[in-house]
């Protein structure tokens, strides 16, 4: 008993306290200058917010960087300047919410740009093809978020859509956290969730009934494909056009501020 007792002592101390500690020193470190430097040149919102918000952030970024494990896929050398910009995108997510730094990825597997992910698709009859789908992005369920970085870097605000990659799939990643990727992220309340469901399905038919007539959107048009790409494809313009989302989507921005707890228009 007592040897077993020795035993659950060790792997306590190894596996709950002493990460605990290491987090908390790694906390405690000074946010490295270069870092800084970093974020000014490729995180746009970075440089307007206001002190507090910055210091979240790269107290967030610091535990992600702790935390996840960046693969370089196809020969592709993972620098700081990589680590640091995706870090800063994903984190900007988690700002004044009462949430952990995505519990359940842990690892970000890069590619210099687009890359091959294989499909298997069943057909009638079950016949079972395969086929090879070029992407720039995805999000996994297994713990791992794949990027293109030559589409990290593509932070042009006159884009249509706002497009950003790392705030998309990382969208996903929260939406994930429910156990299910639907487009309903976790909420506080079941009074929450019936808005929340109220307004997005309102959104979401109302974009697909824009698609069908060939209107322009505010809203990327992928969103229409299904409510979990709707959530982060509005994530996407929330935090990268969140003055027009807001002017011509008003209901869906107040969801949107609801769950996010900050509002992008302040970052001038």
């Amino acid at each position: 008993m007592f040897a077993l007792a020795v035993i659950v002592t060790l792997l306590v101390l190894l596996f709950v306290v002493w990460p605990r500690i290491r987090l908390r020193q790694v906390l405690a470190k000074a946010f490295p200058s270069n870092y800084a430097k970093i974020l000014r040149r490729n995180l746009p919102q970075y440089r307007y917010m206001p002190t507090d918000l910055q210091l979240q952030l790269k107290k967030r970024i610091k535990q992600f960087l702790h935390e996840k494990t960046f693969v370089g896929c196809d020969g592709l050398n993972v620098t700081d300047e990589m680590r640091v910009t995706i870090a800063g995108k994903a984190c900007l997510l988690l700002l004044n919410r009462d949430a952990e730094v995505y519990p359940d990825l842990t690892h970000i597997l890069l590619y210099p740009g687009a890359f091959v992910a294989q499909r298997r698709e069943v057909q009638s009859g079950g016949v079972v093809t395969h086929t090879n789908q070029g992407l720039s992005g995805e999000s996994w369920s297994d713990g791992r978020v794949v990027l293109g970085w030559d589409q990290v870097l593509a932070n042009d605000l006159d884009q249509p859509h706002g497009h950003d990659l790392v705030l998309h799939e990382f969208a996903h990643q929260l939406d994930s956290q429910t156990g299910s990727t639907n487009g309903a992220p976790l909420l506080k309340s079941a009074d929450a969730y019936q808005i929340w469901s109220k307004v997005m399905t309102h959104e979401f038919e109302q974009l697909q009934a824009d698609m069908e007539q060939g209107f322009q959107t505010i809203i990327d048009p992928y969103g229409a494909t299904n409510p979990a790409e709707f959530f982060a494809v509005t994530t996407e313009a929330y935090f990268r056009r969140a003055d027009a989302l807001a002017q011509y989507h008003p209901a869906l921005y107040q969801q949107l501020y609801t769950f996010y707890r900050v509002d992008p228009r302040d970052w001038r």
